[in-house]
């Protein structure tokens, strides 16, 4: 729950006002020992803390996946494997893994989705990571246009969904190989290009640094480079742009 939210329940009777003033007095972050949660970060910064599971031991995970669902009602994890997943849906059943882009989630009925990012990819191999970008954005409430399998060895694929992507208030161009999706989306739209550069590829791509240095040194305007199969930092991102760019080229959704 954020600051407007309490406010809002303050006006309308559902809590008292020393139960909100018990809100705002609570300290920014909340001990666990093993971490420190950041339950005030959508305060901040308009985005809720998301749990990047990788590496974490499976008791670690699981009572902070219990603790920020509690603070928040829903709750986002990234990178998370099967393994994982089940351990947590032991203790909440209702909970969804994408086997594809590896995110974790139990996440509010009937969302708005505003405004639109599309998010295109190069090749079928790249879809792990443009579905990080897409489900990250959709979690926070973005519209998301998926154009998949449009790269530059069958450009005429690409100009077939311009019209799609030239409506979208950013577009999130995913690539591995050489990279070109990103220079060549660039060159079209009117709108700005977040460059998701993959490790796909064969032994020259350096897991992603081939396409890496082409995103970076693109000759087309309006591209941002994020990290190698970055797909989460790209959906923040475009959701951020997305915000700023409000309905005007969107349209509103409920799932």
């Amino acid at each position: 729950m954020n600051a407007r939210e309490v406010l809002e329940q303050v006006r309308e009777g559902r809590i008292s006002v020393d139960e909100a003033e018990g809100y705002f007095r609570r300290q920014p972050f909340e001990e666990m020992e093993f971490a420190k949660l950041d339950l005030h970060r959508k305060v901040r910064s308009g985005f809720p803390e998301v749990i990047y599971c990788q590496g974490k031991a499976e008791a670690h995970l699981l009572k902070i996946f219990e603790r920020l669902y509690e603070a928040e009602g829903e709750v986002f994890g990234t990178r998370a494997s099967v393994e994982q997943y089940e351990r947590i849906r032991e203790s909440f059943p209702e909970t969804v893994y994408d086997p594809v882009s590896r995110i974790i989630k139990i996440e509010k009925e009937e969302k708005k989705r505003t405004g639109c990012i599309a998010v295109c990819t190069a090749g079928t191999a790249d879809i792990s990571v443009a579905e990080e970008a897409a489900q990250t954005a959709e979690y926070f409430g973005s519209h998301v246009d998926r154009i998949y399998d449009v790269g530059v060895a069958g450009i005429h694929r690409l100009f077939s969904r311009m019209d799609r992507i030239q409506k979208a208030n950013c577009v999130i161009a995913v690539a591995g190989m050489e990279g070109a999706l990103a220079s060549v989306i660039g060159g079209l739209v009117d709108k700005p290009v977040i460059a998701v550069p993959t490790s796909v590829g064969y032994g020259a791509s350096f897991q992603g640094v081939a396409p890496l240095l082409t995103m970076i040194n693109s000759c087309a305007n309006g591209i941002a480079v994020v990290n190698i199969d970055n797909g989460y930092g790209a959906g923040y991102i475009a959701t951020q742009i997305n915000r700023m760019g409000g309905e005007t080229n969107g349209q509103d959704t409920v799932s």
